[in-house]
């Protein structure tokens, strides 16, 4: 069977280096907020191209810890996409903001402009004021920042780059979380930039704003042992900076590695029931994800897995019908058909670098048989 993720062959191509830098950073006796953690932050900040990056626990925490930053949380709302890892709205939440979910634009799957444009110009009633927006570059593929930034702009709200799917996609040329106020990336092991854990990162261009998270994600503290706000634990340890430190040099190639596969899976599904993704115009997308679409999705699934592919849905249920949320979680007017429709629909397959050509043309098949 040929999964449709596989972090372990990440380690498996880089064991040698990655074993040397695990080794060097128990050989230190210094294991949480020391020299690896510090040389991570300033090769992910320069490759990203902003001057600060700051490491912690996850994905989820750097939202939730960009968003604090900015000073959005109790009081105000927060909008972003219901078709999305939990995660981005469980974020809101713990900053203590109040998410509300609109709709996404049914090609690129990622926020429809429209939509957030509405609920900026005439919120729903009996919400607090909007703060933020948190855009989600889903799959690998950049939103549509040329429409959703200047809108951000105009009505005065925090612009959050959520780009734990996106690590070196580029919009223009230029690299998305590099067009908001903060940007923040999950380092979880299948992201194209994964550790062997946990972990994430807030990356942003102003020095007063990146001195607060990081004394938001240590309790707080600017001197140490003393908070001067209420902050939480949140660090990037050295093991796992030692670790993406190694697989930071290899992103890029990694990256081109998984268009290749992509392209191949594309010139495949020409003529099946399958629909290829759509690539946003003069946009580069790192497909963390390949997801195709049909209406016949659970027929299809069981003939690639009867062909020995393994596949995945991302994600099978919006946010706002999950039932933590159903009922409690407010959406843009005319709620998010889009985003259901897409969510009976999308099919991811396999993709990460470490796919053989063997198991690339085997993919693609499979994909000429349906």
């Amino acid at each position: 069977m040929i999964p449709q993720a596989e972090p372990g062959a990440g380690y498996r191509a880089l064991r040698a280096e990655i074993d040397a830098a695990v080794a060097r950073v128990l050989s230190s006796g210094w294991y949480v907020l020391g020299q690896e953690g510090r040389a991570f932050e300033a090769e992910f900040a320069a490759w990203l191209g902003l001057p600060h990056a700051i490491g912690c626990g996850n994905g989820t925490d750097a939202i939730a810890l960009a968003l604090r930053g900015l000073g959005v949380g109790a009081g105000r709302s927060v909008v972003t996409v219901s078709h999305t890892a939990v995660a981005t709205v469980a974020a809101i939440g713990m900053a203590g903001a109040t998410p509300l979910l609109v709709d996404i634009e049914p090609v690129h799957y990622t926020m429809d402009p429209d939509a957030l444009r509405r609920v900026l110009e005439d919120p729903p009633p009996g919400l607090p004021p909007i703060g933020a927006v948190v855009v989600v570059h889903l799959y690998g593929q950049p939103a549509d920042l040329d429409r959703i930034a200047p809108l951000c702009r105009e009505h005065r709200v925090a612009l959050i780059e959520d780009c734990a799917q996106a690590h070196g996609a580029r919009l223009h040329g230029r690299r998305v979380g590099t067009f908001g106020d903060a940007a923040t990336f999950s380092f979880y092991p299948t992201k194209n930039l994964g550790a062997l854990g946990d972990g994430g990162a807030v990356a942003v261009a102003d020095p007063q704003l990146a001195e607060r998270i990081a004394a938001l994600r240590q309790y707080g503290w600017h001197k140490h042992y003393i908070s001067d706000e209420v902050g939480v634990n949140s660090r990037l340890d050295e093991l796992q900076a030692a670790i993406l430190r190694v697989k930071l040099t290899r992103l890029d190639s990694g990256n081109a590695r998984r268009r290749a596969v992509a392209a191949a899976y594309t010139a495949a599904i020409d003529g099946s029931p399958l629909t290829a993704p759509r690539v946003r115009d003069d946009a580069e997308p790192v497909f963390h994800l390949y997801v195709a679409r049909t209406a016949q999705r659970d027929a299809i699934q069981m003939r690639l897995r009867e062909s020995g592919i393994g596949t995945g849905i991302h994600y099978p249920v919006p946010v706002h019908l999950q039932p933590a949320y159903a009922g409690r979680v407010a959406t843009g007017p005319g709620g998010c058909p889009e985003t259901e429709a897409a969510s009976r629909e999308i099919l991811s397959l396999p993709l990460y670098p470490e796919l053989t050509d063997e198991q690339v043309e085997a993919v693609c098949a499979a994909l000429r048989g349906l």
